[in-house]
């Protein structure tokens, strides 16, 4: 008997019934701890923070100094150095001559690390981008007839990273900056740091914290451009002509001084122009831009107004660039030699 094609074949058994697979999404966080690990062991860590240890140590020996030279520069009390001295001291107490350091400390310890760090970084990437440049032909850029050739082999890295140093750091740490003058100028009106964030942000909102921005960068970029290019110029010229790989602790303080010196006499009169801008709100007359500032300068003191102060700013500034630099380069030592990043 013959069955039809149909029945011949197999009859198909049913499947077994699938079961649901749960879905699941897992997320997977980053290793945090590896990360900050693998950063604090970089160049660029051991920098930032050789900066900040260079500029706690520096500001805790010569707070006396920045207090005198802050109300000079303003014209606050007495015009020569000692008057001032003995001024605080009658008023406020030996304590007077560190008023505001707490808030300096807090000021200076991120504003010198992002200061040096960045003057490494930017003078590390522009000398690497001008080597770079020089092995192979320079970008061009045509326009019609005209050929253009961007070389960077004109622009010193240490003058940039001088420049991008002031600029960063001067963005970041300006807020502190006010609050250490006001702090430092009107030591009855913001007697406390918690009194003076209250009230100047009371008064002016977070807009109060950023007076005198543009003033400030102006005054800061010649200062900075000006003070790491004489360091680092100064200290490579040294060295090649003793026939030497480094500098000793006594030179890089003389060397630290006269670049402080130097960037701080250039740059002086848009420092007390910056100065009057700051605080002149407190006595309420504040100009309107630096030009006034300084034309406001010229018309109450001369033209050796501009200079007011500038004994007092030279005996800050050079003992505080020159240990800054004694104790950024010692740090460097411990932090960066042993992992043999220099």
């Amino acid at each position: 008997m013959v069955l039809p094609k149909e029945l011949d074949e197999p009859i198909p058994l049913p499947s077994p019934p699938t079961l649901a697979v749960p879905f699941e999404l897992r997320f997977q966080l980053p290793d945090l701890k590896l990360a900050v690990r693998d950063f604090m062991r970089s160049r660029e860590a051991g920098e930032f923070l050789s900066g900040a240890l260079a500029g706690a140590m520096t500001k805790a020996v010569l707070a006396p100094l920045e207090t005198i030279r802050t109300r000079m520069v303003v014209g606050v009390g007495s015009k020569n150095i000692s008057g001032s001295f003995l001024e605080v001291i009658e008023q406020q107490g030996w304590q007077g001559l560190w008023a505001g350091n707490g808030i300096n400390m807090l000021r200076i310890i991120p504003t010198q690390a992002i200061e040096l760090g960045t003057f490494e970084c930017v003078k590390r990437a522009m000398t690497s981008a001008q080597e770079k440049w020089s092995q192979s032909e320079c970008p061009r850029v045509q326009l019609g007839p005209l050929s253009l050739s961007f070389s960077l082999s004109w622009i010193s890295p240490v003058a940039v990273g001088g420049a991008a140093a002031g600029i960063f750091s001067t963005l970041a740490c300006h807020p502190l900056e006010v609050l250490k003058d006001r702090l430092t100028v009107s030591r009855d009106i913001y007697p406390t740091l918690s009194i003076a964030i209250s009230k100047i942000y009371k008064d002016g909102g977070i807009g109060a914290f950023y007076a005198g921005i543009s003033p400030t960068l102006i005054g800061m970029l010649p200062y900075s451009t000006c003070y790491y290019f004489m360091y680092d110029t100064m200290k490579t010229s040294y060295c090649k002509g003793k026939n030497k790989k480094s500098l000793n602790r006594p030179e890089m303080l003389l060397i630290g001084a006269f670049s402080g010196f130097t960037a701080s006499t250039l740059s002086f009169p848009l420092e007390v122009a910056r100065k009057r801008l700051m605080v002149g709100a407190l006595q309420g007359k504040c100009p309107p831009h630096m030009a006034a500032a300084l034309s406001e300068v010229i018309r109450e003191g001369g033209l050796m107004g501009l200079y007011r102060g500038w004994g007092a700013s030279c005996l800050k500034v050079m003992p505080s660039s020159g240990i800054t630099w004694m104790f950024y380069e010692a740090w460097k030592d411990i932090l960066l030699v042993e992992k043999r990043l220099l």
